[in-house]
């Protein structure tokens, strides 16, 4: 039998492949996700937490490393598909909190309504005014509803999926950044009111910051968004004839 030639150069023409460079990216973005899982776990600063150390540092390594965007996507897809079964997963915490729900059934309600049609009507006027790509102004629209529900509502507005993807994520970030200063500018000291408000206005980064205030505080914001998502995803044809 013949054996397997692994010299160093063989090996170095594999790593610099257009599959090597595929798994080379996953494996990257992988490894910072979860490095930076950790380190937020040490150091509760904002520059550390996953959703905006990690694309930030992915970025960087994929321009540097010459990695062309296709073959970065080759494999890194796959987590991308991820976001299909997550979405139905949300109905877990819709089954585990249906007493909060019946709790407080018109602050949810009250919060899903606003919040659905002012993320809707700010990203309009933000249209509007403001002279933007054609794809990137129809992949706004839907920028204040979680990835998983954005990229499937997109299309109905003629949007790019991926575009949204990247506005989602820079909503979450600015709406975890601002959050707590607005809360005291504002004086909303509720856990209610505060949870509802990042559901309503970041999505998973604002879900994920709840969290970090308090137990009622994490499993409101992840009721608002998820309930965001859905009213979205079944009104998106609807909110189409009007904000197109």
């Amino acid at each position: 039998m013949s054996s397997v030639n692994l010299s160093p150069v063989v090996l170095t023409e594999w790593l610099f492949s257009q599959t090597g460079l595929a798994l080379i990216s996953l494996l990257l973005t992988l490894f910072c996700y979860f490095a930076a899982k950790r380190l937020y776990k040490r150091h509760r600063v904002w520059w550390l937490a996953p959703i905006v150390f990690a694309p930030v540092v992915i970025t960087l390594l994929v321009f540097n490393l010459d990695i062309p965007l296709p073959t970065y996507f080759e494999y890194t897809h796959w987590l991308m598909a991820m976001l299909a079964p997550a979405t139905i997963a949300f109905a877990l915490p819709i089954y585990r909190e249906r007493k909060l729900i019946r709790q407080y059934p018109l602050t949810i309600a009250f919060g899903v309504i606003a919040g659905l049609l002012l993320g809707m009507i700010s990203s309009w006027l933000l249209v509007k005014f403001v002279p933007l790509p054609v794809e990137l102004s129809k992949s706004l629209l839907v920028r204040s509803v979680s990835t998983p529900f954005a990229m499937e509502a997109t299309s109905a507005f003629g949007g790019v999926p991926e575009l949204t993807a990247m506005m989602v994520l820079i909503t979450g970030i600015i709406g975890m950044l601002v959050c707590e200063p607005l809360f005291k500018l504002m004086h909303i000291r509720t856990s209610l009111g505060k949870g509802v408000a990042l559901g309503a206005s970041a999505h998973g980064a604002g879900a994920a910051k709840a969290s970090e205030l308090g137990q009622q505080e994490g499993v409101i914001a992840s009721l608002t968004m998820i309930f965001i998502g859905i009213a979205m995803v079944l009104g998106a044809p609807f909110f189409a004839l009007i904000f197109s």
